[in-house]
């Protein structure tokens, strides 16, 4: 439904050192179902032993029955909540993934996009690895067993070493867990404490189901062990420039949590204002479009004076249709997710805030109900630059063809969607909201420079054919 929008990737969480790790690790999928709602899983140690649970569905469906968490003994955790970015939406691709090698088990959960995956697959099979999946996540597998090194954290050091793209990654020991993220740190992982208990998760509103702290950000390039003996880091990553994926900001983490060093309201909120000084416009209200544009359009009311209302309602209770509307009806999708307020649109000049604008169907639909609602103007504010590029990191984003900001003019765009106006935030002005002084972002969505050069098939660039789908 609404297609329009990119997907969330996914989302890990991991406990070590605690007895309820499967109940907590429930909780933090929970926190995190944003970032996929496709499948989810859970596999624990009990110092020896590996017990795992995973479904199809959502965190609560997985695991509604209470046996299920039940049987997941152990005072170590790692979770997955998945939407497919690379491999099909299937069984088989359920992550955490597990293995036995060398007498010992291993499982792993990632979210990101390894860009040579393929190649590395090629490699593996040629020498006669048998891969169960279509995931790029079982590569990273494949390579640790295949490592020469002793110790089986090098043999994953060695692994991560081997493998380019983004990966926020957790594995699980028999005794111990470890976290990783790609020396670009393209996507979130951050180090909490639950008394005595460590804790890792894509984000740190999981943390604050359970009532854990806050540490540190897993840094770009770092692999940090967690075990009895406590933590060690490692940085056998060669180091780069970190490219943290300002889209986490604009519209895939939520507002309540804190990535990057940063809490993403506060970035959300500074992206509404600097729309409002850059794009200003007179009108009566502004509204935007929720959930994830609600916060930066509170910024672009605060920093143009004009008043926030609520002119859209979010149905949260919608799954996916089991039908295909006829054409006379071609709108309901729309409208199973939104209605309008009527009395606080008729006859309103209304500022219409959104985070970004994809294929722009969406939009164009969206604009109709609010004209039907009886809107005298409408003036459309994006939060963030026209996407023109695809994603290869982690993201399910449309070809470039599909993108209409690739093939369409500002104007042409604002005549397809009907609007009186039609602005975006310019790419200087997203990037002047840094979080942190030494924050460096990926934008290569909006700018079509990338910092890891796209992967090839055949040859062939992916650009244009790609259709992006990760762990």
């Amino acid at each position: 439904m609404l297609e329009d929008h990119m997907h969330d990737n996914c989302g890990v969480f991991g406990v070590f050192g605690n007895a309820k790790a499967a109940e907590l690790t429930y909780f933090g999928l929970y926190s995190l179902q944003h970032r996929g709602q496709e499948s989810a899983g859970i596999v624990t140690s009990d110092q020896g032993t590996i017990h795992m649970h995973k479904g199809m569905g959502e965190v609560s469906e997985v695991f509604g029955k209470e046996e299920s968490i039940h049987k997941l003994t152990g005072n170590m955790a790692v979770g997955h909540t998945r939407y497919s970015t690379t491999g099909a939406s299937s069984l088989i691709n359920i992550q955490p993934f597990l293995i036995t090698n060398r007498r010992s088990s291993l499982a792993i959960a990632h979210n990101g996009n390894l860009t040579n995956a393929t190649k590395l697959r090629s490699r593996l099979d040629a020498r006669g690895s048998i891969f169960q999946t279509t995931s790029d996540t079982e590569v990273i597998l494949h390579l640790t067993a295949r490592s020469s090194k002793t110790r089986r954290i090098d043999r994953i050091c060695d692994a991560l070493s081997s493998v380019k793209g983004a990966f926020s990654v957790l594995f699980l020991t028999e005794n111990s867990i470890i976290a990783a993220r790609d020396s670009y740190g393209f996507r979130p992982l951050c180090l909490g404490k639950l008394r005595q208990s460590w804790v890792v998760a894509s984000e740190t509103c999981a943390f604050d189901i359970i009532g854990a702290r806050y540490v540190r950000d897993i840094e770009p390039g770092e692999v940090l062990e967690i075990s009895a003996k406590g933590l060690r880091s490692r940085f056998p990553m060669k180091k780069t420039r970190a490219a943290c994926c300002i889209f986490e900001y604009i519209y895939f983490a939520r507002p309540d949590s804190k990535i990057f060093g940063e809490n993403v309201d506060k970035i959300r909120r500074r992206l509404g204002r600097r729309l409002a000084r850059e794009h200003p416009v007179e009108a009566d209200i502004v509204i935007g479009i929720p959930d994830s544009a609600n916060t930066a359009t509170l910024g672009y009311s605060e920093e143009s004076g004009i008043r926030f209302e609520i002119g859209l309602i979010r149905n949260h209770y919608v799954g996916r249709t089991f039908i295909d509307p006829h054409q006379d009806i071609r709108d309901l999708d729309v409208k199973v997710k939104f209605n309008t307020v009527r009395g606080v649109l008729k006859g309103r000049r209304v500022v219409v805030v959104d985070d970004s604008i994809v294929r722009g169907t969406t939009s164009l639909k969206l604009v109709k109900l609010i004209r039907e609602a009886g809107a005298k103007e409408i003036h459309f504010r994006v939060s963030s630059p026209p996407i023109i590029s695809p994603c290869f990191y982690g993201i399910d984003m449309p070809t470039r063809q599909e993108l209409i900001a690739s093939r369409l003019s500002l104007k042409e765009i604002e005549r397809y969607l009907q609007v009186d106006s039609l602005r975006y935030l310019s790419l200087k002005g997203m990037l002047a909201i840094k979080a942190l002084p030494d924050t460096r972002f990926c934008d290569s969505c909006f700018s079509g420079k990338y910092p890891i050069k796209p992967p090839t098939i055949n040859g062939k660039d992916r650009l244009a054919s790609k259709r992006s789908r990760s762990a």
